[in-house]
């Protein structure tokens, strides 16, 4: 009798109660957190005061728009601080400040409260602040700064306190005047698509290259991705999908001409397609739910930045992909919807 299983008799619900936006926001935060800091190491105060621009202008303007509209404000549930971040990750370390702001307002007012708030946005938010800038600041958004130089925690990179309308000093005048520690300013992509020059998987993979702000250290965006899986708050088969489709598409080209095509390797790792495929492809709201069109999303958006890497005219695509697949995504639910059981097809 003493051996007998004991029996955990519990009352109801059984059903556990799911996690609210704030709680899932905050882990989104905690997991952005070693990209933060480690973007900082990287590009040094610049990197710091970016972030904190576009923090403040997404919250600012959710704020503003709650007040006008007679709502309660909202950024409490931290959406509007994951967005801030979101963009300024997606963004140069030198990008000037007043800019930030600008994409910051953007990125709100019409990817987020135009549709009606949090949950009713069909793109990603971030991504339609960061079209924006792409298409009012072109210069601006393409223009990048050597990673680990010496005076980067005491010395704010020139272009950061640019005025509005200003030419900032040229970054290849300000990289003359400060030590680099070996590294370009050419990111992986600008050096393959204009000058047919490889980067070093290794470097790709630990960060060691010229970026956006965020999207350099593949190792460090799959760590902090493991940790939304692991906490139930991200769908690992988005991301999954999005870099399945990159292969695919890639190894095709790879296959017909290896000396002019890269590696899935390189694409993968290069520019900022972890980064999209684990923080932005996934957006809650703006991707589908089907289990077909998970995949048939992710695919796409694979797709669509390899093509337009290799023969579109900008050296970075994941942005459009992302956009277009956003875009897409409720044709693509209405045709992957499961079948009820017992239903006729």
């Amino acid at each position: 009798m003493a051996n007998q299983p004991k029996i955990d008799i519990r009352t109801s619900p059984y059903i556990r109660k799911a996690p609210t936006v704030a709680e899932i926001m905050r882990n989104v935060v905690y997991a952005l957190f070693p990209l933060v800091v480690y973007a900082i190491y990287q590009f040094g105060i610049s990197a710091l005061a970016l972030m904190i621009v576009t923090v403040l202008a997404c919250m600012g303007t959710e704020h503003l728009f709650c007040k006008l509209s007679d709502k309660k404000t909202t950024i409490g549930d931290a959406s509007a601080i994951i967005t801030g971040l979101l963009l300024a990750m997606t963004l140069p370390p030198g990008f000037p400040l007043w800019m930030g702001a600008v994409a910051g307002f953007v990125a709100i007012a019409m990817g987020k409260t135009l549709f009606g708030g949090i949950g009713f946005n069909v793109f990603n938010p971030a991504l339609v602040g960061r079209a924006f800038i792409q298409a009012a600041f072109p210069v601006s958004i393409t223009t990048w700064t050597p990673a680990l130089a010496t005076d980067r925690f005491i010395e704010f990179i020139p272009s950061t306190l640019a005025l509005p309308f200003m030419k900032p000093m040229a970054t290849a005048q300000w990289s003359a005047q400060v030590s680099i520690d070996g590294f370009s300013g050419a990111t992986p992509l600008a050096l393959m698509k204009f000058q047919g020059l490889m980067t070093d998987s290794t470097d790709l993979f630990l960060g060691l290259t010229a970026g956006s702000t965020g999207e350099t250290s593949s190792l460090l965006i799959l760590l902090c991705g493991a940790y939304l899986v692991a906490k139930k708050m991200l769908d690992w088969r988005i991301p999954a999908a999005v870099i399945l489709g990159t292969v695919i598409a890639t190894e095709c080209f790879y296959l017909i001409d290896n000396t002019q095509y890269p590696s899935p390797v390189f694409m993968v790792f290069s520019g900022g397609l972890m980064f999209a495929a684990v923080f932005m492809a996934s957006d809650m709201v703006a991707s589908p739910v089907t289990p077909l069109g998970i995949f048939v999303f992710g695919l796409l958006v694979g797709f669509l930045t390899v093509i337009i890497r290799l023969f579109g005219g900008l050296t970075e695509a994941v942005m459009y992909a992302i956009l277009f697949g956003n875009a897409a995504t409720p044709l693509i639910e209405s045709y992957t919807q499961p079948r009820i059981y017992g239903e006729k097809k």
